[in-house]
């Protein structure tokens, strides 16, 4: 029978945090700050959690910090009032104020948050030992361990894992599958695209180009390029419908923080051999096959073309496993790196909760609060329900949206313990998101694939080869969302231009010209 716990002083309001990933450590730190005499418990399935660290405000919207795996003692030492249990949850009773976790243990609550995560979503889960997905340290162990062996690797997916992974691996080929016409579409369209892809070369040899693609004109020109406006319908940005749902439950760590590549090795067999990717594009994974399949469905493997070392690979008759392609091509691999996108880890609570039925994520409203009473969420377990005006700002599973869901799910919390209402916080009026992608500072700011615009949008765009690359998405002469690639040093500015709905009808092209200070001009 379970025992509740932390049960005296009933006057002393108790928080409990679940989940030690950045929006559970970011909840709980914020509660101890705020309210010193709290009795905040920190539930963590793993015995390390994530820690923000070098935290820096770039602009009023864009944070630059690091992340680090450390042991709980970490929080503990920061935050006195703050204790930690290495445990997972089993089940919540909001009735009840209670939640069950694995040891038997009943945790009381005054206000519960939520911040559990989510999963990788796998293209197959019948090849455990053929397919990984990237989520966690561990998994991240997996990965180099089964490199040290590989020439050849098979990447899915087409977002931010696995275009930092493309980038990174060398030592072995590359074979990338994305379901889209241009790399990374997650983040950028056709024309950003196209500037990374000399980035996937080696040694200033493009890459095989595979599918509907072409590799750049091979003239890299170093004048910037000042490109008229014109009109250009929007990227898709629908479910990607990759895989199957990973409904197994199992318990994974933290999800991995911004730079979780800088330092690893990530090196194949052959550590002469450089990056060498080749690309197949507008296709997705059919079906995984070992040998006797291949015999039996009287199926040729495709030998990859224009790859550096290609006789190298095709010298080994039989790979461990062969991926079919939507497209009817073959590929011998020796692993297969699922990056398909997550599954919110809300398997447990389909029956106290309300979930959406869109991305499974626990339903939150303007004040992180769930359909349940006292009950929050944060993180990529949840999906946000409120409406954004102006629509600059969206929710994408992002560490930098984890932080800041987790700092004001537990500024909501106070604030409805003292009785108070709260207004929504200032980070969601832009989406604003910096990282580095191909080596290149990327600044994601507002509506910057013109996401919910349909057509009534135009762009301007400045592009200078291997430099950079910025592109500005007006909507009634307004500054609605851009991309910054490079060191532009514009994200303040076009920040306050997107902030204040400034008209810019008046600027035209000339509000990209590369021989005006527009920093300055807008000062």
């Amino acid at each position: 029978m379970a025992t509740p716990i932390n049960n005296n002083m009933a006057a002393i309001k108790r928080y409990v945090v679940v989940g030690g990933g950045i929006a559970g450590v970011s909840c709980a730190e914020q509660l101890s700050q705020m309210d010193p005499t709290a009795h905040i418990t920190l539930v963590s399935a793993s015995k390390l959690i994530k820690s923000v660290t070098n935290f820096q405000k770039v602009t009023r919207t864009l944070e630059l910090f690091d992340v680090e795996e450390t042991d709980v003692s970490h929080l503990t030492r920061s935050c006195s009032n703050v204790t930690v249990i290495n445990s997972h949850m089993t089940s919540v009773n909001p009735d009840q104020h209670i939640i069950h976790l694995h040891n038997s243990q009943a945790l009381s609550y005054h206000k519960l948050c939520l911040c559990l995560g989510a999963r990788p979503k796998l293209i197959t889960r019948d090849h455990p030992n053929d397919v990984i997905g990237i989520r966690d340290t561990e998994s991240v162990g997996t990965l180099q361990h089964k490199l040290s062996s590989a020439r050849r690797v098979v990447i899915v997916g087409n977002g931010g894992i696995a275009t930092e992974l493309v980038y990174e691996l060398s030592g072995c080929t590359v074979l990338w599958v994305v379901k889209d016409s241009s790399i990374s579409s997650t983040f950028f369209d056709e024309g950003a695209a196209s500037f990374f892809l000399p980035s996937l070369r080696t040694q200033g040899e493009a890459s095989g180009t595979g599918g509907s693609g072409a590799a750049p004109d091979e003239t890299v020109k170093t004048k910037p390029l000042k490109r008229m406006r014109y009109l250009l319908d929007p990227v898709d940005q629908s479910a990607s419908g990759e895989g199957k749902d990973d409904t197994s439950g199992t318990a994974m760590g933290s999800a991995l923080g911004p730079d979780w590549s800088s330092g690893i090795k990530m090196i194949g067999n052959n550590k002469e051999k450089g990056r060498n990717v080749h690309v197949e594009y507008n296709c997705e994974v059919e079906r995984l096959l070992d040998s006797q399949e291949m015999k039996s469905l009287s199926l040729t493997e495709t030998l990859l073309s224009g790859t550096e070392n290609e006789s190298i690979d095709s010298d080994k008759t039989s790979w461990p496993f062969y991926v079919k392609l939507t497209n009817g091509k073959v590929y011998g691999a020796d692993f297969i790196v699922s990056a398909t996108g997550v599954i919110p880890n809300t398997d447990r609570l389909l029956d106290t909760i309300d979930i959406s039925k869109d991305d499974l994520g626990l339903v939150v409203d303007e004040e992180m609060r769930t359909s349940a009473v006292d009950v929050y969420a944060a993180g990529d377990v949840c999906t946000t329900s409120w409406p954004s005006v102006p629509n600059t700002w969206f929710q994408m599973r992002l560490w930098s949206q984890a932080r800041q869901m987790g700092a004001y799910a537990a500024k909501c919390m106070l604030a409805h313990s003292g009785g108070e209402s709260i207004t929504l916080d200032f980070c969601f009026e832009l989406f604003a998101h910096v990282t580095t992608f191909f080596g290149y500072k990327v600044v994601l700011l507002g509506c910057y694939n013109a996401q919910g615009l349909g057509k009534d949008y135009e762009l301007l765009l400045r592009i200078t080869n291997g430099v950079e690359y910025v592109k500005v998405i007006l909507q009634h002469g307004r500054m609605v969302g851009a991309i910054l690639i490079g060191d532009t040093d514009l994200e303040e500015t076009f920040e306050n231009l997107i902030l204040n709905r400034m008209d810019l009808t008046r600027y035209g092209e000339n509000l990209l010209d590369p021989s005006i200070d527009i920093e300055d001009y807008f000062d």
